[in-house]
Order: structure tokens, then C-alpha cells, then sequence
């Protein structure tokens, strides 16, 4: 990461795609081949324009992928799929940019620690 934009920006994905995953996971647990309605798409497709962004080509889910078909309105269970592999590499991403020190947790910015406070990386490994 760069700046601490760059960590407001992670951190806002982050609670965007926690929000969907359970908004939309709720919905498919009911009616797992409902389509989603096109508000809701197009809000899908904005955040996961955001974590595209954010995660980079390191970092994004599928290579071949950027967002749903407007026109072919997926099922809940599809978003909620496609929602947790956003999420897991969201995290993967932020677990490789912090370090800790003395039991305390900070965002690493420019490879040097920041004093954005953050969670314990749940993700093993560093880049």
C-alpha cells in the first residue's frame, strides 16, 4: 500500500463486502436461484469495481472476471460465491500489509510500518 488512502479504501471493501455477504448470503439461503433484482446489481457491481481496484491483478479473485451481466441477472447463490472469494482475497490482501510490533498490529505503507492500527493477519504467508 501506498498512502492511507489506500487503507481507508481496503478497510471500506472490507466492510462493503462483509455487508453483502450477509445481505445477499441471507437471500440465498431462502431462495438460492432467485435472481437479484437490478438496484441490487448494480451496487454488487460497483463494489466489486471498488475491490478490483483496491485488490489489484495480485489480488483479484478471477482473472477473468470484473462483474455481473446486467443482463443476465445471476442467482443469490452466484453473488454469494462470488462475494466470498472478494472477501477472502480482501483479506489475504490486508494480512500481507501488516505487521506487528510488541503484540500491536499496524498497516505497512511504503514497507514501512504505519501507525494505522489493525487487526492480526488471518491469512499465513507475506508476499
Amino acid at each position: 500500500m501506498d498512502s492511507k488512502e489506500d487503507v481507508e479504501r481496503l478497510e471500506k471493501l472490507i466492510g462493503q463486502l462483509q455487508g453483502l455477504n450477509s445481505e445477499i448470503g441471507a437471500l440465498a439461503k431462502k431462495r438460492p436461484n432467485d435472481a437479484v433484482n437490478a438496484f441490487k446489481l448494480k451496487l454488487i457491481n460497483r463494489i466489486l469495481a471498488t475491490g478490483n481496484e483496491v485488490l489489484g491483478d495480485n489480488y483479484k479473485p478471477f482473472e477473468e472476471f470484473d462483474q455481473f451481466d446486467p443482463d443476465d441477472a445471476p442467482s443469490t447463490s452466484d453473488v454469494t460465491m462470488v462475494i466470498a472469494q472478494y472477501m477472502e482475497e480482501a483479506e489475504r490482501f490486508r494480512s500481507d500489509n501488516v505487521i506487528g510490533e510488541f503484540g500491536i498490529w499496524y498497516y505497512v505503507i511504503n514497507g514501512e510500518p504505519s501507525e494505522i492500527r489493525s487487526g492480526p493477519p488471518t491469512k499465513i504467508g507475506r508476499k
